[in-house]
Order: structure tokens, then C-alpha cells, then sequence
């Protein structure tokens, strides 16, 4: 059998079995419900009226006077009856047979009667507020004969009606109680009782409602709950119907989704609407899987173009692809690290080749091209007698001598050796600002005798801070240069400043001086930041400081 069907039938039995369970539960709570509120509402009338007739017999014998009472009353008294004062049920005794409480009392051996008006009972008993139209209260003696007048039976006297019912019998028996059962005129009625026992009376009051009457807003509302659920199992129906629809087609969806995957296809997104959780979140699942897929293939495209910075993170401790993925991102890390160290070790060796030539020259210059300046300039002291023609030979050779020193202090200055870095910058600029305009401050914050710079960092400071001096000069028409070299326990730092025009870092083409600068800092696994606006350019560059003074 297909899911369609089998939803069908499974959805529409439960639905008929609860409708109708819970519409008969409703039923029979609110019967019993009705029930309740019925007998309820009718003790109170009975509690009611019973109070209105003890307060009206009670004042009516408070009221009793001698001297106003009839000489003749239509009851006659029996010789040997009634020789108490009391209250009595006279009715046999009346000619008709009307209702008569009587009100006996005894004076100097004379007995005083006085009957209270059938008309007063009549009227609480009659009144019929809250009874509907076949509710009524009524009085039973103990003769089971009607003491108060039949609403349904208005012209015969009420003691010729008998009321032999459950509701009085229980009555005179047990006392207090209610119930569903026959009336005196033999139908079905919510009956309250209670006895009524004032003075020598015993009477029965009861207050009734015909069971019809009462049901009839029951018998309403089964017909209601029999439509309504008929009414709820076609909607039952029809919901089965679209439920299906709503389950099948999603999964129809979810089998090609799969089915595009088997063949490489992990692009295109399962989009599925207006459907159970369950199903949404098997969906969701699967394009999670795509997803994850989509992110594995694409981070395996970044490693072949060699973005190893690329990030990507494995779903789960299980998840194989992902884990190997990052292993093959991480030996291909290692080998760009070695990489990227030999290339490093190549710009070293590059770097110290460049200044133990620098060194050489310097050494050739000083030592080769100094001494022989000096010995031409001695010769001339002594073997040229024309005043005018050796004072000119010996300025030029002063500034041939001048120049050499100069060169060869640029090329490696060998205060380096002796004062270290900060005294042979303080020589270097004020060297240079005898030829510049701008005006150069310089911090020596190092230090000193204690200093732990190493001798090839001194020469890659020196370096660095003639290549930005050149730039500043030749570029930025900067009037004004501050350079503070600090000195720290485990780092060094160079800070360079000038007012020049500036550049944008983000489109500038960087030339070979300030590429050698980085190369130089790279070198020393230091950090190199540029910041630069119109008037102010900034070089920040930090060292560590890892090797003996030395090294």
C-alpha cells in the first residue's frame, strides 16, 4: 500500500475515533452538568419558598390575637383533638377540603382557632420565577395528598390530588435529598425535596421541572455535535488529501536533489515550503551536505591555486574530507614555510654579499686611494714652489681626499665598530644636512655601551635609515625629518617621520628602495607598517633582538 494511502486511512480513523469519543465525553459531562445546575437552581427556589412560608406561619401566630379573632369559623374543632396549643393541617376538616393551617392556642381552658389565608400559601407557591414553563413548587401532607394548589390542575381542589411519588416518599423518610423521577401526574421531572415540619405539621415541599423542557437545549446541542462532526471528518477528508500532497511532493523533490548530487551537481539548493518540520529539516540536512560538500571542493580549488590561508572547518571529528583537506593545507604550509625560509636565506646571503663588498670597497678606498691622496698631497707640499698653483693642487686634492672619506664612510662607516649605531647616525646626518634644506631631528634612545644590537642589524639599520633620508629628499619635498631610534630589552624600534606631500598606500607602486627596506626588515623577522597622508608619512619598523652583540 503507498504512504498516500496508508495516511489516509490511519489519518481519518483516528480523527473519526476521537471526534466521536470527545464529542460523547462532551455530551455526558455537559448533561451532568445540566443536571447539576438544574436541581441546584431548584433548591434554591425550594430553600426559598420553604423560608417564605415558615416566616409567614410564624408571624401569622405572633399575630394571633384573641380579641380580634371570627366568634364563627367554618372549622369545627373535635372535642377530643386539638387540646394542645400548636399549629395543625386542618384540611380534612374543611368543608371543601381547602389547604388550612390552623393556629391553636388556650386561654382559661378555651381554645382560640384561627386559620391563616390558603390565599397567602397559594401566592408563594404560585410565584414562578426561575421555574421555565412546567417548573413548579408544591406542598405534599402526610396523607400524600397536594396541600397547595396544581399549576396544571387549577380548578380541582389540591387535596384530591394524590401525590404518592419517590420525591415524597423519600421525603417523609430520609429527608432532604433530589433526584429524576415520575411526578404525581406520572412524568419524568428534576424534583428537589425537603420536609416541612413547623409545629404539629408534616408536610413535604417540593419544586420541579419537567426533564423535556430542561433537555431541550441538549437534544439541540446533540444535533449540533452530530453535524459538526460530520462537518469535522469531511474536513478530516480533505486535510488527509492535502497532507499527502504536502508529504509526497517534498520527498519526490528531495529524491532528485539526491539524485543531482550522485552526479557532481551540489549548487543548486533544495528549497521546500509549507511542509511538515521533519521534512523541512531533511531538506535542510541535505543541503547542509551540499553545502559541506560545495566548501570541501571549493577549499581543495584554494589549496591547487595555493591560497593555504584560506579557512575552512570540518563538520565534525568524523568528517574525513574535511580532516584530510586540512592535512594535505597543512604539509603544503610546511613546505611554503621552508620555502619562503630559504628564499629568506637567499635575501641574507644576498644582503651580507652586498655589504661585505660595500666593506671591501671601503677597505680599498681607505686603505689603497687614501694613502696614495696623502703622499700626492705631500709631494706637492714640498716640490711645487709656485704659491698659487700649490694652494689650488692642494684644495683639490683636500677634496678629492674629502670625497673618498665621505664615500667611504657610506659605504661602511667604521664608527659602527667603535660608537655603534646611534653615534654613527648622529655623524651620518649631521654629514648631510650640511647639503639639504630640510631639517632633521634625530632621538638616540639606545643603549649605548650596554646595547644589544647586533652587528648586522647596525648595518641594516644604517641602511634602512640612509634608503628613507634618500626618499624624503628626493620624493616627498619634506622640510622637516624626525627619526627616534629606541632601544627595548627583547626588541628594537625605528620611527620616521617626515611633512612631505605623501602617497597612497593603497595604489602606490613601491620602488626598489622602499622593496629593500622590507627585504631588509624580513630578514630580521621584524615588522615594517607605513602610514601616510598629505604632510605626514610615517615608517614604523620593529625588530627583535635575538642574537649576542656579536652575532
Amino acid at each position: 500500500m503507498k504512504v498516500k494511502k496508508w495516511i489516509l486511512l490511519i489519518m481519518n480513523t483516528l480523527v473519526i475515533f476521537v471526534v466521536t469519543a470527545v464529542s460523547l465525553s462532551f455530551y455526558f459531562e455537559f448533561s451532568k452538568v445540566l443536571d447539576q445546575r438544574i436541581l441546584l437552581h431548584l433548591n434554591s427556589i425550594k430553600t426559598l419558598k420553604k423560608i417564605q412560608l415558615e416566616r409567614l406561619i410564624d408571624k401569622e401566630w405572633n399575630a394571633f390575637n384573641y380579641t380580634s379573632l371570627p366568634k364563627n369559623t367554618i372549622i369545627k374543632l373535635p372535642e377530643n383533638k386539638f387540646l394542645t396549643p400548636g399549629i395543625y393541617d386542618l384540611t380534612d376538616l374543611h368543608p371543601t377540603k381547602q389547604t388550612s393551617v390552623g393556629l391553636i392556642k388556650i386561654k382559661d381552658s378555651i381554645r382560640y382557632l384561627k386559620i391563616i389565608s390558603y390565599q397567602k400559601i397559594k401566592q408563594i407557591l404560585l410565584e414562578r420565577t426561575g421555574m421555565g414553563s412546567s417548573g413548579e413548587s408544591y406542598l405534599v401532607g402526610s396523607d400524600y395528598r397536594l396541600r397547595s394548589q396544581s399549576r396544571f390542575s387549577p380548578t380541582i381542589t389540591p387535596y384530591k390530588i394524590a401525590a404518592k411519588t419517590k420525591g415524597t416518599t423519600n421525603a417523609f423518610k430520609k429527608g432532604n435529598g433530589n433526584g429524576v423521577f415520575l411526578d404525581y401526574r406520572n412524568i419524568k421531572v428534576y424534583s428537589v425535596y425537603n420536609p416541612l415540619q413547623i409545629g404539629n405539621l408534616n408536610w413535604v415541599i417540593l419544586s420541579e421541572i419537567d426533564v423535556d423542557e430542561v433537555t431541550i437545549p441538549l437534544q439541540k446541542m446533540r444535533l449540533k455535535l452530530v453535524i459538526l462532526t460530520l462537518i469535522i471528518i469531511t474536513i478530516s477528508i480533505i486535510l488527509s488529501l492535502f497532507l499527502t500532497k504536502i508529504i509526497t511532493e517534498p520527498i519526490k523533490k528531495i529524491q532528485n536533489s539526491i539524485l543531482l548530487m550522485v552526479k557532481g551537481d551540489y549548487k543548486n539548493n533544495l528549497s521546500i515550503k509549507n511542509s511538515p518540520t521533519e521534512i523541512i529539516e531533511i531538506a535542510n540536512a541535505l543541503n547542509n551536505l551540499k553545502a559541506m560538500l560545495s566548501g570541501a571542493v571549493a577549499f581543495s580549488m584554494d589549496i591547487g591555486e595555493m591560497n593555504l590561508t584560506s579557512e575552512y572547518q570540518p563538520k565534525s571529528n568524523s568528517d574525513l574530507l574535511g580532516h584530510s583537506l586540512l592535512k594535505m593545507r597543512e604539509k603544503l604550509a610546511s613546505y611554503r614555510n621552508i620555502e619562503k625560509e630559504i628564499n629568506l636565506s637567499t635575501k641574507r646571503y644576498l644582503v651580507e654579499g652586498l655589504e661585505n663588498e660595500r666593506a671591501r670597497l671601503a677597505r680599498e678606498l681607505h686603505d689603497g686611494i687614501g694613502p696614495l691622496l696623502i703622499t700626492l698631497r705631500l709631494y706637492i707640499q714640498n716640490n711645487i714652489y709656485d704659491k698659487t698653483h700649490k694652494e689650488t693642487m692642494k684644495n683639490m686634492i683636500d677634496t678629492t681626499i674629502t670625497e673618498v672619506r665621505q664615500m667611504t664612510n657610506i659605504l661602511m662607516p667604521t664608527s659602527l665598530d667603535n660608537f655603534g649605531i646611534g653615534v654613527t647616525l648622529i655623524n651620518y646626518i649631521n654629514t648631510i644636512k650640511k647639503s639639504i634644506k630640510a631639517s632633521i631631528f634625530f632621538e638616540d634612545l639606545t643603549k649605548k655601551g650596554k646595547s644589544k644590537i647586533n652587528k648586522k642589524q647596525e648595518i641594516n639599520l644604517f641602511r634602512i635609515t640612509q634608503e628613507l633620508i634618500n626618499n624624503s629628499i628626493k620624493h616627498s619635498k619634506a622640510t622637516e625629518i624626525r627619526i627616534t631610534l629606541t632601544e627595548f630589552n627583547d626588541f628594537l624600534s625605528l620611527y620616521y617621520f617626515d611633512n612631505g606631500i605623501g602617497f597612497d598606500i593603497k595604489n602606490v607602486t613601491m620602488g626598489s628602495g622602499i622593496s629593500n627596506i622590507k627585504e631588509r626588515v624580513e630578514i630580521f623577522d621584524g615588522t615594517f607598517l607605513i602610514e601616510s597622508t598629505t604632510n605626514s608619512t610615517v615608517f614604523e619598523i620593529e625588530m627583535p633582538i635575538k642574537n649576542n652583540k656579536n652575532d
